[in-house]
């Protein structure tokens, strides 16, 4: 067996050793409990345990920044309804009549009306009446 090239006496080099992750897996770990900082128990201190909540955790965001979404609409659904009502109309035919009077404001703006400019959201609610008479 030639040890030329391995054996640190002969050459001056020394044999490579055998690579672990060391420097890049505790930074790894750092960045992965600074996510779950704040956690309860186990969630923030044990490895293992810290990475599947993350994941669920990531399950749950996904999902309920869809949930958001719908729930906001919802809430302008609701709004827009109660405000249209005290004018006589329900939902449905306001909505109908926004669409034959070719008004193009989404539900968002029409219940930020309802609320905060009740002048303004009457009067989008006689051009509706009109609209839908005709």
């Amino acid at each position: 067996m030639s040890w030329e090239g391995l054996a640190p006496a002969k050459t001056g080099r020394f044999v490579s050793m055998r690579t672990t992750k060391g420097a890049a897996r505790t930074r790894a770990k750092n960045r992965l409990f600074k996510k779950v900082k704040g956690f309860v128990g186990g969630r923030g201190r044990l490895l293992r345990t810290a990475k599947e909540t993350l994941v669920r955790a990531g399950v749950y965001a996904f999902r309920d920044r869809r949930n958001r979404k719908r729930d906001f609409r919802k809430l302008w659904i609701i709004r827009i309804n109660a405000a249209v009502r005290q004018h006589g109309l329900r939902y449905s035919e306001f909505i109908a009549g926004l669409k034959r009077a070719n008004i193009e404001l989404d539900r968002k703006i029409l219940a930020d009306m309802a609320v905060a400019d009740p002048e303004g959201f009457e009067k989008v609610v006689e051009l509706v009446k009109q609209a839908s008479a005709k």
